[in-house]
């Protein structure tokens, strides 16, 4: 069985998402506050948490944090929170998902099942070489980008931008760790680099580049690779 801890101050909220999960098989304790979620999640020992950054007694990028100290557990934010800052802030802390309140159950479940299911896939294993996609293949150790039987030009900055999406499957990662690492800086107004190079790389790789399938934009917060 699944063991979902859900870190939720509104009682109301909190009794929907047991009900919800509980239906569909899912074990679930749940936290009132940061510091009950710190030492359940070491008792417990779920496999996913789902996470308010509202807490009475402190800010869930905190619980994010300490979580980080010792587990890699998928981390789900559930928050009102909508300016972009305090989404980056939560990602960069380690979180794997941000979604806004309020949302559809539907979607909530949707994006649960796919970051337990991430957690269960082998993670590329030091040494991988090859990523390979229904629409392209990525050559890690040569460099190369290859769609259908033609290689793919790609410049130093399109690679590199590229090689941290693939190399981390279904992880959204911010735009902030993506400046940083690409360019060196950390500026939010330099976001135009990041949609400038991605276009051009779905414009290189992607079947349908207003549709991408593999390089996903999440408003607002960063990007992910799906493989």
């Amino acid at each position: 069985m699944t063991r979902v801890l859900v870190v939720e101050d509104d009682p109301q909220l909190v009794r929907a998402l047991v009900i919800n999960l509980q239906a569909r098989r899912y074990g679930v304790d749940a936290a009132p506050d940061g510091t009950t979620a710190l030492r359940l999640a070491a008792a417990r020992q779920p496999d996913v948490v789902l996470l308010d950054l509202g807490l009475p007694d402190m800010d869930g990028v905190d619980v994010i944090k300490g979580l980080r100290g010792w587990t890699r557990v998928p981390i789900l934010v559930l928050s009102a929170r909508q300016g972009s800052d305090e989404k980056v802030a939560a990602l960069d802390a380690g979180a794997d998902d941000y979604i806004t309140k309020p949302f559809s159950m539907n979607e909530l479940l949707a994006r649960l099942r796919a970051a337990v299911r991430r957690t269960e896939e082998a993670p590329l294993e030091p040494g991988t070489t090859l990523v390979e996609t229904a629409g392209f293949t990525i050559d890690l150790l040569a460099k190369k980008a290859v769609r259908g039987d033609r290689d793919v030009r790609l410049t130093p900055t399109e690679w590199h931008l590229l090689e941290i999406l693939v190399t981390n499957p279904g992880r959204l990662i911010s735009q902030k760790y993506l400046l940083l690492e690409v360019w060196g800086v950390s500026e939010s107004d330099k976001t135009n680099y990041l949609r400038v190079y991605m276009a051009q790389l779905r414009r290189k790789l992607e079947t349908d580049p207003a549709h991408p399938r593999y390089l996903i934009t999440e408003p607002g917060m960063g990007y992910r690779f799906e493989g």
